[in-house]
């Protein structure tokens, strides 16, 4: 009877103990781990730096031309494109843009005679789409928004456009930096800091022999947090190997579940014969996911397969597939963890490139298409899919077949972080032992032991 009462009081101790570390591991990750933590480890100084750089003055304000870097190794914009809003300091007025233009004109009523571009306190200006008339242009404007990754293409990781304000102060001391900047890109994910007066920008001349200097320069940076940009995650990592026959599928509902009684057409079937009236009638600016109907219900599935082992080198296919009926993904990118890039030896078919953000690590690639090749990653169908193969020269400290070690240890598409299956359901060899794993009921079942025999000490 007393071990009995010792149980008890022990089992109440442990209850107390497990729930006030529960609950202080949860106040300290919303201490430190907030969801719209920013911070990127593969990417640490990545970030999208606003320049606005006065460059002449007018009878009520300034000419300014605006322009966006995209300082980000691996994460891109995509169509349809970047939206640029803030809000005015005074009562400015935006008379005219090139190279951009403001999605509302807003009340210019009190304007009798010269109307103005745009009016709003809050406005929001998007790029010219290509094929824009030339006298409408500037430099690096008019591509629908989209701005490639620094890596990809620094030349296109660059987008501009050109504002004439008014009511506005013509002098260094009267004009006031527009505050609360946003950028979508194109949805929610960018957080702007305030803008800063920074060094004059210069400007080379053609023939670069001259440079000429901004009246002033303001920096807005802008960094990117996948919390932010949506709910859901956008793409999910099956594996396969060829040392073991199972296929492991992407999880289940990864990217959420099939709901069609509730929310009709979440997804298509790829033999509906509703498929192509659902395409048309979604509008050609609709960028909303279309997927097909899968367990895993994810626009992207990266396949990860261990194709071939030789005797110093062992082979992967990689394989991306768009499930997505709605969108052809440009410039796409691909990002994967694993400890042995540090020795990839040869790539078919993908541009590559290792990002090393510590220096010595060098477990982290990047690939993306050959322009003109397989840059385009197209919609949903026969062609929905891009692949590749790498060869890999093996370690012999490190390399093994084991426990799941040729499988990555991340992968992000266009920058978003993908779902992985559980490390506990990986292919294993065919000849592995089975591997003791210590689960909760054992755990339990351990300490239960231990309180008996303490309990029975105490006697």
């Amino acid at each position: 009877m007393e071990v009995c009462l010792c149980l008890s009081s022990s089992s109440r101790s442990i209850t107390k103990f497990s729930s006030l570390a529960i609950l202080m591991t949860s106040l300290f990750s919303l201490i430190c781990f907030t969801s719209t933590d920013a911070y990127d480890a593969l990417d640490p100084n990545g970030n999208i730096t606003i320049k606005w750089d006065v460059i002449s003055w007018t009878p009520d304000g300034y000419t300014a031309v605006v322009a966006m870097y995209n300082f980000q190794k691996y994460r891109h914009i995509q169509a349809p494109g970047w939206k640029l809003g803030w809000t005015w300091a005074k009562k400015e007025v935006i008379w005219g843009a090139v190279g951009g233009q403001a999605t509302e004109q807003g009340d210019c009523s009190r304007f009798k005679v010269n109307i103005p571009h745009c009016c709003k306190r809050d406005p929001t200006i998007v790029d010219l789409l290509p094929g824009t008339p030339y006298n409408q242009q500037i430099a690096n404007c008019c591509k629908g928004g989209v701005i490639s990754s620094w890596v990809q293409d620094p030349e296109k990781a660059v987008s501009a456009f050109q504002l004439t304000v008014g009511q506005a102060g013509t002098s260094n001391k009267t004009v006031r930096l527009p505050k609360n900047f946003t950028l979508k890109a194109p949805g929610p994910g960018y957080t702007c800091g305030p803008a800063t007066k920074g060094k004059p920008t210069k400007f080379p001349t053609p023939d670069g022999r001259r440079f000429t200097q901004a009246l002033m320069t303001w920096n807005v940076t802008c960094t990117y947090s996948q919390f932010l940009a949506q709910k859901t995650p956008t793409c999910c990592v099956s594996l396969s190997s060829f040392y073991n026959d199972t296929i492991i599928n992407c999880p289940t509902c990864a990217c959420g579940c099939q709901n069609n009684i509730t929310q009709p057409g979440t997804c298509v079937e790829p033999d509906s014969p509703y498929l192509a009236s659902a395409r048309l009638s979604s509008g050609k600016n609709d960028f909303r996911p279309l997927v097909q109907c899968t367990p895993h219900m994810c626009p992207i599935r990266v396949h990860w397969h261990v194709k071939t082992n030789y005797k110093a080198y062992w082979r992967v296919k990689i394989t991306i597939t768009n499930f997505n009926y709605r969108m052809n993904y440009s410039q796409w990118n691909l990002v994967v963890q694993h400890p042995n890039f540090d020795n990839l030896t040869q790539i078919f078919s993908f541009n590559y490139k290792p990002l090393v953000p510590y220096g010595s690590i060098n477990d982290t690639a990047m690939f993306w298409g050959i322009k003109y090749y397989n840059d385009l990653l197209m919609q949903s169908g026969p062609s929905g899919n891009v692949q590749s193969e790498v060869i890999l020269q093996k370690d012999k400290s490190t390399f093994t077949f084991d426990e799941g070690w040729a499988f990555p240890r991340k992968v992000y598409f266009n920058g978003d972080n993908c779902v992985m299956p559980p490390a506990d359901v990986y292919p294993y060899l065919p000849n592995a032992s089975v591997h003791s794993v210590l689960t909760l009921p054992h755990s339990l079942a351990a300490i239960l032991i231990s309180l008996i025999l303490l309990c029975s000490h105490n006697l």
